[in-house]
């Protein structure tokens, strides 16, 4: 097992930074000589970054760091800043908030020495509030239409990968917490393998950062994107099948029926059916030979 640099995103984490560094140093004594920690304090204005200068000082643990945004710049900005400093090629992420745990990272781990390219710590829904289990579920089960294979949790924040699979889709990774989700379609749409491994999740110490509404809202947009990008006949075939049906059933329909819909209305039914197709089938075409 090769050494590996932890990143964790810190945001206004005061209640939980004491656990968290006791937490690390255990896992570091653990772990093959030269992993790190390094904890990015994300502009916190509760004196979480005062608190964990002084928290990894009496915990004497020499493999943890903590890198200093000015003001808060987003959950992928921290991770980021975290790789990019890191002095090892194989990066492990989690949060703050003591909700994964640490102690489940040396079997992924194990996952990337048998060749993973990513081992994500796949949350089971009944371990998460139940305010959130509806979006989830649809989440992962449109990232797993789209993608082509089963993603049991789409965004877990508890992942270890290699610096050159996140480099290599440095510029599409946000800046946000759609960081985690951007990785595994950009992965999987690659052909990567992406292994899952259940975990426990635990109840958060503080408040979420999680605002459902607008996160929910981007995290949609984020699916859309990855679609066009690797699978756009899964957007445009669906749509323009649905509307040639509508123009057929139109079209039928005048023939049974007075029908308050005129000519013209189907044929742009039908043609607009056939020309998403024809968008999806060309995107698809253009994915495929930039690809090969």
């Amino acid at each position: 097992m090769d050494a590996v640099s932890i990143v964790i995103p810190v945001y206004n984490e005061a209640r939980g930074v004491d656990s968290l560094v006791r937490r690390l140093a255990k896992l570091l004594a653990r772990l093959p000589e030269g992993s790190e920690a390094l904890l990015v304090n994300d502009g916190s204005t509760d004196g979480s970054g005062d608190l964990l200068a002084r928290q990894a000082n009496e915990a004497a643990a020499p493999g943890i760091r903590l890198l200093e945004h000015p003001r808060n710049r987003g959950y992928g900005a921290a991770l980021k800043t975290g790789i990019s400093a890191a002095g090892n090629d194989l990066i492990a992420i989690a949060d703050a908030d003591g909700t994964y745990p640490l102690e489940a990272l040396p079997k992924l781990l194990d996952r990337i020495d048998a060749g993973a390219a990513m081992a994500v710590g796949a949350r089971s829904l009944r371990h998460q509030p139940a305010i959130r289990r509806p979006a989830k579920w649809f989440l992962n089960a449109l990232a797993s239409w789209l993608a082509g294979e089963r993603i049991p949790d789409l965004n877990s924040g508890l992942r270890v990968f290699r610096r050159e699979h996140a480099r290599r889709h440095w510029r599409m990774l946000p800046d946000g917490f759609s960081f985690t989700t951007t990785m595994t379609m950009n992965l999987i749409g690659d052909g990567e393998t992406v292994v899952f491994l259940p975990i426990r999740y635990r109840e958060r110490v503080g408040r979420s950062k999680i605002r459902p509404v607008r996160d929910m809202a981007g995290f949609l947009l984020l699916i859309a994107r990855m679609s066009m990008a690797y699978s756009p006949l899964k957007i445009f075939g669906p749509a323009g099948l649905a509307l040639m049906g509508l123009g057929v059933v139109l079209l039928v329909a005048r023939a049974f029926i007075e029908n308050p819909f005129g000519v013209a209305t189907t044929v742009v039914l039908l043609m607009g059916g056939i020309q998403l197709i024809a968008v999806g089938l060309l995107a698809d075409l253009v994915n495929r030979r930039g690809g090969s």
